[in-house]
């Protein structure tokens, strides 16, 4: 599901672009040298991938591993949304992919066994490679992905070889409550919301801190700086899941996104998901004026009236705000979420379910912090002791130096 690359209604003026090579790129330049055994004989490999999954010349990573000398792809493994990213459903079944014929395993399933991979695809392997674009957010469930696939790899003493992607909305930003919850399938491990690390850093972390010991190479980047937005590095966009479709909701979604199970629409089966949040008992008028005089750092608010064709809220007409971008760099998309959650809370308290963000907040000492009212300022100011000692322990696994 490619669209066109899609920039900021407000960026930065005179941005430098420079033309990023992912892991694949690299992988072809270094001649797939990484993945041939010593030996001679055929390296047989599965791929973790989907429609994100492509090198600079839009030739996906499935057909350059098909053939590529010395390599069998074997199996080919698919997460949330499906191989085309198409899909916002558990139920998809397994296939063949048509260029290939080559096994299309679905591990994005409503139960966790049916969301890892089985052993017994593993074994006779030599290596499983991972290439997939991450949305730089922690409940973003390709990370979770990344943590089964390296715990199921360690398992069957199988190698796992990463190539990296960007982190879309840039390597610097590290916000939000650093979660505490028990782990799930949008909270691998505590982090924080927006995180700040690539694909391949995030694997090097949750291998160290968890303590998992798979057999881990991470392929790198050439020309990445953490500083970029993916609008910078010359990269094809190529919607990692129905709903994020441009930079702007990638930009929002670790903020809009937290109050996705609550009983407010967040914008899906609209034009605008993750750009827009409402419900039929708001008075966007309001609530517009409300956001707006607490002046929101890179951000504005104005009316919007919408209709969900599908997901939460679909039919009647919602009424809210569109969220216009006006200084990405300026954005703590996390404490936005926050915002939009005090809002709704100080303006409808009967109406707004609070306590549904629990799943996607994963700490529940600051959603009580929120529930109690506490000025959203004085939360959000109160995370800079752990966000401090989490980019303590992050560093050790970077790739990519810290350079503005």
């Amino acid at each position: 599901m490619a669209f066109g690359l899609v920039l900021f209604v407000a960026t930065s003026l005179g941005a430098e672009k420079s033309q990023v090579a992912v892991g694949i790129d690299v992988l072809e330049q270094q001649k797939f040298a990484p993945l041939l055994r010593t030996d001679g004989r055929e390296t047989r490999i599965a791929l973790v991938t989907n429609a994100t999954g492509s090198d600079s010349q839009g030739r996906r990573t499935i057909d350059v591993l098909a053939n590529a000398r010395g390599i069998k792809l074997v199996e080919i493994f698919a997460p949330e949304h499906g191989i085309a990213t198409k899909v916002d459903s558990a139920d998809i079944e397994d296939s063949k992919d048509q260029s290939t014929g080559i096994s299309v395993h679905n591990i994005y399933g409503r139960t966790d066994a049916e969301r890892r991979p089985r052993q017994a695809l593993l074994r006779g392997l030599d290596a499983v490679v991972f290439d997939l674009q991450d949305a730089g957010a922690r409940f973003y469930t390709y990370e979770t992905t990344l943590g089964y696939f390296l715990e199921a790899c360690a398992g069957a003493g199988v190698e796992m070889i990463v190539l990296d992607r960007p982190n879309p909305i840039n390597g610097m930003a590290v916000q939000g409550p650093v979660s505490t919850a028990p782990a799930s399938f949008v909270n691998y491990h505590p982090l924080p919301v927006r995180h700040g690390m690539t694909v391949g850093e995030l694997a090097r972390f949750f291998n160290g801190e968890r303590k998992i010991k798979a057999k881990l190479r991470v392929v790198p980047m050439q020309g990445w700086k953490r500083s970029q937005w993916f609008d910078e590095t010359g990269i094809p966009w190529v919607d990692p899941s129905p709903a994020l479709r441009n930079l702007n909701a990638e930009a929002l979604y670790p903020g809009i996104a937290l109050l996705e199970q609550t009983n407010v629409s967040v914008g899906r089966g609209t034009d605008l998901p993750f750009e827009q949040i409402a419900a039929s008992w708001v008075d966007a008028k309001r609530f517009s004026e409300y956001l707006n005089a607490r002046k929101l750092a890179g951000v504005r608010f104005e009316p919007a009236d919408f209709t969900p064709l599908s997901s939460t809220l679909s039919g009647p007409i919602c009424h809210g705000v569109k969220v216009t971008i006006i200084e990405r760099d300026a954005i703590d998309s996390p404490a936005l979420g926050i915002e939009l959650a005090a809002a709704l809370l100080h303006l409808y308290p009967k109406e707004f379910e609070v306590a549904k963000m629990k799943s996607l907040f994963a700490n529940d000492r600051e959603l009580a912090r929120l529930q109690n009212r506490e000025d959203p300022k004085r939360i959000v100011a109160s995370w800079r002791h752990s966000l401090r000692s989490f980019r303590k322990v992050r560093h050790k696994y970077l790739l990519y130096p810290e350079l503005r």
